[in-house]
């Protein structure tokens, strides 16, 4: 017999598709919804505690440089920035902050409308009060629209957690009385903290209640609405460089008023982000 002329079918080179199993569906649908969250919070339109024209008192800055972005990027002219540290000791911990200083104090030098002054050795518990730490005459005349206190930290006092969060709560509320007559008529008390323990031990809401003091709102603290900031330990550089990076922890940011007293406006209260069309803060 002849041989036949039919062929065997060949095999694919190619691999067949496979439709995902319904595990396997599920875990797509998963990180595809989570990578959609992530680029919302991504574009979602930052909230800013002030406007370019407010007089805006900065206390506890470590290397300024979020100082800086006030003035670079959101063209605030009117900036009193204090740290805690002697400018010896600030340029030791913080050499990158000898940089932002020079070119700030440039800025107010070159331009009659540009209203920017650095201090060092400012205490920010004696704010206004006279003598040592007080910050001189400039802050003692009050009249701030707001006065910005970001990540407050006393530093690594003791390994005892207990102790460490009653010293933070001594400095925050020393710092609200010191802060709060030297507010403007509608002014604000701004802080940002880290989320979590301990720093919700703090209980920062009710320290401010203590000294009648009102949350108008709070949210999310965004580093990237701050171009060229990065946060600075209170404790200085890490040699090296190292990997932890301040601006990339969840933080948020609250905004405090003196109650109201005889029919006076409050603290700025929650409403939605007109930008955004939604609120992104919490529960009063």
């Amino acid at each position: 017999m002849g041989k036949s002329n039919k062929q065997k079918a060949k095999r694919p080179t190619h691999t067949p598709y496979n439709r995902p199993s319904k595990t396997q569906d599920h875990e797509v649908k998963i990180k595809s919804s989570a990578k959609t969250a992530r680029s919302q919070q991504q574009n979602q339109i930052p909230t800013l505690p002030f406007h370019t024209h407010h007089r805006i008192l900065l206390v506890g800055e470590g290397d300024f440089s979020f100082t800086h972005s006030l003035h670079t990027s959101h063209h605030c002219q009117s900036l009193i920035a204090t740290c805690f540290d002697s400018d010896t000791v600030l340029a030791e911990k913080y050499p990158q902050s000898t940089a932002y200083i020079q070119e700030l104090e440039a800025a107010a030098r070159e331009d009659e409308t540009v209203n920017i002054k650095i201090l060092c050795g400012v205490d920010a518990t004696k704010l206004g009060k006279g003598g040592l730490g007080s910050g001189g005459k400039e802050i003692k005349k009050g009249g701030f629209d707001r006065i910005i206190f970001n990540f407050p930290h006393v530093g690594g006092l003791t390994k005892d957690v207990n102790r460490q969060v009653r010293h933070n709560q001594e400095l925050l509320v020393n710092f609200f009385k010191a802060a709060a007559p030297l507010l403007a008529p509608e002014g604000s008390i701004v802080v940002t903290i880290f989320e979590g323990e301990p720093y919700s031990l703090w209980n920062i809401r009710d320290l401010a209640r203590h000294v009648d003091l009102k949350l108008g709102r709070s949210f999310k603290f965004q580093a990237e609405a701050y171009p060229g900031y990065k946060h600075a330990r209170t404790l200085g550089n890490i040699e090296g460089g190292g990997g932890w990076k301040g601006e990339d922890r969840e933080a948020r940011t609250y905004i405090f008023g003196r109650k109201e007293e005889d029919g006076k406006q409050g603290p700025p209260k929650r409403q939605k982000n007109k930008r955004s069309g939604s609120s992104d803060s919490d529960d009063d």
